[in-house]
Order: structure tokens, then sequence, then C-alpha cells
């Protein structure tokens, strides 16, 4: 809380906003979770900053390895995650006339394959669903 007042005040102090308002700016941003809002999506573009910096393999690398083990494959969506400890590229990969999709995570540090699995469009939507939970309690 102190260092969501002091983010606040100084937001307000580079605004011009000066003295007794400044701490009105600062508790009313407080109150009103922006400060907390401002921070946790600051933190996640670090978190995702961090992960990229962590990366040993280049996301082309690995997006080639991970389409070498889905023949006549495209990505659908990619992402950078730590998954079970491990710091993975996982792409989403679907090939043509075929049901749901193959998910292909590829080792950032090393570069190896970690798993492949196919999701078929249940499981895959059954997934979504998961994830939109997920990064609606984390908005929050």
């Amino acid at each position: 809380m102190f260092r969501g007042i002091a983010i606040a005040v100084a937001i307000a102090a580079t605004t011009g906003v000066a003295g007794a308002q400044a701490s009105t700016v600062a508790k009313s941003a407080v109150k009103t979770g922006t400060v907390a809002k401002r921070h946790r999506s600051m933190r996640k573009e670090e978190s995702q900053s961090a992960l990229q910096k962590e990366a040993k393999i280049s996301e082309e690398t690995a997006r080639a390895t991970a389409l070498k083990e889905v023949p006549n494959g495209t990505v659908k969506s990619s992402e950078l995650e730590r998954e079970g400890g491990k710091l993975i590229y996982s792409y989403d990969i679907t090939v043509p006339g075929k049901t749901g999709i193959d998910e292909v995570n590829v080792n950032a540090i090393d570069g190896t394959v970690v798993a492949k699995q196919h999701e078929s469009p249940k499981a895959e939507k059954a997934e979504a669903v998961k994830e939109a939970k997920e990064k609606k309690a984390t908005k929050k």
C-alpha cells in the first residue's frame, strides 16, 4: 500500500500537482486501484521482458523446431512462458485436413522439444475457457 502511495505521489508530482493536492491524488489513485492496475500491468510487461532476456534460443529457431515436428503445419498462436519450472515457447499448430491443433513446446534455453500433443477441438475449447478465467482472475 505504501508503495502504491509512493507511486501515486510520483505520478502526481510529475503532472504538476503539489502539496495537499498530491496527497489527495495519491489517496484517490490507491483507493480506485489505478496504481495497483498500472503496477500489475508493468509487472506483467517486465515479466515478459525478463522471460525474453532469459531465453537462449531465438523465437525464430524455436518456431522452426516446432514446425519440423508437425509437417505441413501452420503456427496458429505462440507464447513464451514458464511451465513446469521450464522456460518454453509454446506453439499451437494447425494442419490442413486435420481437426484440432498440435501443441509443441520447445525449451527456450536449449532448443529441445519438451512436449508435443494433439488437442481435439473440444479440448482446445476447454483450454481456452480455462485460460480466459485465469486471465480474468489475474486482472482483478
